[in-house]
């Protein structure tokens, strides 16, 4: 901290979380690379979260520095995220003022937070609108320069019991750090764990899923304990990398996640996670009981979240259960596909309402994507993602419902969005297995479902 210039430390979390309450997903990443980081530059003033600060030992010592010594650090509470919660008790314990608190605005607060300005902006769960950004750069930059300038009390520690004196640890806390930095360390520890984690989502990209999951296990090593976030990247790519083999590799994500409270969690990125493993293991030949466990898991997630996604995958594990052993009867064999016809009606209307809001969000995001900045790139790219989505999974469910006209049309409007080549593989063969299947079982149902051949 002997620099001159000052430093602000980002209390939140990072990667996608869940807030638990009402199942949201938000990416934390865009809040802080869109909010709050340019924000804090602008003011001349370094901004740094935890993920970003290069680790040669300890990451709890580094974050008790910071939550002492910095002269801003901005809490962002949303998906009331338990460490930042509790680093922000920290700090008001420690510092008096210059703590700035913020989240996003569907928050439910905790009663003992109602007593705290907290400022809040609108998070879309993957992208924030640039009117959004634009505005809340503007306030928060608005607040950062009058705590900054004033001094005044913003930590209830102090306010209320205003005798306090705050603590000067500075020489225990950089003999703590020069301990920890003496202890023999991972080959990764060093760098930042954003660093590490960006290295792992490159590899993604470029499909080196076992590369990428050496980069996640020393990002877990790393983050000293078990963050959801990593361990659904780990699971991801663990299963991807199929190394030393398919099965063996699913058996792997699943244990993963079941490290994460899987039985009893209501996170629906995990159970949804787990739908999937469940899923290839039953397509894998591993057993029925796999695909009964894919079929909660995918209920659990869609009820939760009242998504596409989940709905598309619950279709078919439905049509997979009405051929399967488990099945003795045609009445029940109608019944599963009932439930998966309804499913599917379910995701034409939901593919409706999400097209409708695309297509407004892209329309007033329009400035920010033509402005030629790497920002602008992947909100289009974000766009060209969810609108091929939508239209895959319009296809696809119209599909179901022996709609092919609709099916077909869907299709044909997909090919005209920019999209990755491994998004129409994943498309194309989840379609085939759904046409094997309703082959066998498409006569149960009025009108029966006879594919155009």
């Amino acid at each position: 901290m002997a620099d001159t210039k000052k430093r602000c430390f980002v209390v939140m979390g990072f990667g996608t979380k869940t807030d638990y309450i009402n199942g949201r997903k938000l990416d934390l990443n865009k809040s802080y690379r869109l909010l709050i980081k340019p924000v804090v530059e602008a003011k001349g003033v370094e901004c740094v979260r935890a993920d970003e600060i290069t680790h040669s030992g300890s990451i709890d010592v580094q974050m008790y520095r910071e939550l002492l010594q910095a002269d801003l650090v901005i809490a962002d509470l949303s998906t009331l995220n338990a460490n930042a919660l509790y680093e922000l008790g920290i700090r008001h314990a420690l510092r008096p003022f210059t703590t700035i608190v913020i989240s996003e605005n569907k928050l439910m607060y905790p009663f003992d937070l109602n007593h705290i300005v907290i400022h809040s902006y609108q998070h879309l769960g993957d992208a924030i609108d640039y009117e959004e950004v634009e505005r809340f750069r503007a306030a928060l930059g608005n607040v950062i320069q009058t705590v900054l300038d004033k001094k005044e009390p913003d930590s209830p520690v102090y306010t209320y019991l205003n005798s306090l004196i705050p603590p000067k640890l500075q020489a225990e806390i950089e003999k703590a750090v020069e301990s920890q930095e003496k202890k023999p360390t991972s080959p990764e520890i060093g760098k930042a764990l954003s660093l590490i984690i960006q290295e792992a989502e490159d590899a993604i990209e470029t499909k080196e899923f076992l590369k990428a999951k050496g980069l996640f296990q020393s990002a877990l090593l790393l983050s000293g304990q078990k963050d959801t976030y990593l361990i659904h990247r780990l699971a991801f790519v663990t299963y991807k990398a199929a190394h030393p083999d398919l099965v063996t590799s699913l058996y792997e994500s699943l244990a993963l996640l079941e490290s994460i409270n899987l039985a009893h969690t209501n996170d629906p990125e995990t159970v949804s996670s787990a739908g999937a493993v469940k899923k290839k293991l039953y397509e894998c030949g591993e057993g029925a009981n796999h695909l009964e466990d894919s079929i909660l898991y995918y209920q659990r997630s869609y009820y939760l979240l009242n998504n596409r996604y989940n709905g598309i995958n619950l279709a078919l594990t439905l049509v997979y259960h009405a051929t399967s052993p488990l099945v003795q009867n045609e009445q029940e064999r109608i019944a599963d596909l009932v439930f998966a016809r309804r499913t599917w009606t379910r995701v034409l209307y939901l593919c409706d309402r999400d097209w409708k809001l695309i297509i407004e969000k892209e329309k007033n995001d329009q400035d920010l994507i033509n402005d030629g900045t790497k920002d602008g790139q992947e909100l289009q790219e974000y766009y060209n993602a969810q609108k091929y989505w939508i239209l895959v999974n319009r296809a696809e469910a119209s599909f179901g419902l022996g709609d092919f006209a609709t099916y077909q049309l869907s299709v044909e409007e997909s090919q005209k969005v920019k999209f990755h080549l491994w998004q129409l593989e994943s498309f194309t063969e989840q379609i085939g297995k759904l046409k094997a299947e309703m082959k066998k079982i498409g006569h149960l149902i009025e009108p029966k479902w006879e594919f155009p051949e």
